[in-house]
């Protein structure tokens, strides 16, 4: 990282502050691309309180519709200098499910290392078969992804319960390849692609 730390630290502490020195030039970054395309962007960074106490979750949404109107991207994430263990997040997967109810999406796109859901772990298992829909996440869709690698974070499990979060406000989910050439394109145009989630209401 930017402070040359000969191993990553392990107390929560030092966690929580070497967080913070990277935001800077991360935020810098995205300005300098959105910014080659006449588009400014805004940074918002949430705890799981801010998503699940009433107020600060109505609080946050009047934040990003409004950024929108005045068509300014927010890039958001996830506070980790201030959430400790007990309530953290802890992957973006759910922050990507609770952000886009928030922001009153039309849909929600996860972009991954595999083609979407399997019957199976492709990772491991030759014979995984993509799904391409599922109508309703049921136990059964849940239980194809408890034994996934790096099921903890990141990985289809956590993709699978932020898809559920997501379409139980009615709105879909594409689970898809980040490496698929135009891959988001090819979504928004309505190709099979990944796996689609069909929203719940």
């Amino acid at each position: 990282g930017r402070l040359s730390f000969g191993e990553m630290p392990e107390d929560m502490k030092s966690l929580q502050a070497a967080s913070t020195v990277g935001q800077g030039a991360l935020m810098r970054r995205y300005s300098e691309c959105f910014e080659e395309h006449g588009i400014h962007v805004a940074q918002i960074l949430l705890t799981q309180e801010d998503l699940t106490a009433p107020s600060r979750f109505q609080n946050f949404k009047n934040t990003i519709r409004t950024l929108f109107k005045w068509s300014v991207v927010p890039i958001v994430n996830e506070n980790d200098a201030v959430a400790v263990e007990e309530i953290r997040m802890g992957d973006n997967d759910p922050l990507s499910a609770f952000t886009a109810s928030g922001a009153g999406a039309d849909l929600l796109i996860m972009l991954t290392d595999v083609d979407g859901l399997h019957t199976g772990d492709p990772k491991e298992e030759e014979s995984a078969e993509p799904i391409r829909t599922v109508e309703k996440i049921t136990p059964e869709i849940e239980k194809l992804t408890e034994k996934s690698s790096e099921s903890k974070f990141g990985g289809m499990y956590t993709k699978v319960q932020a898809a559920k979060i997501a379409t139980d406000e009615g709105i879909p989910v594409v689970v898809a390849d980040a490496e698929e050439s135009n891959v988001l394109k090819k979504i928004l145009a309505g190709e099979e692609i990944g796996t689609l989630f069909l929203a719940q209401k």
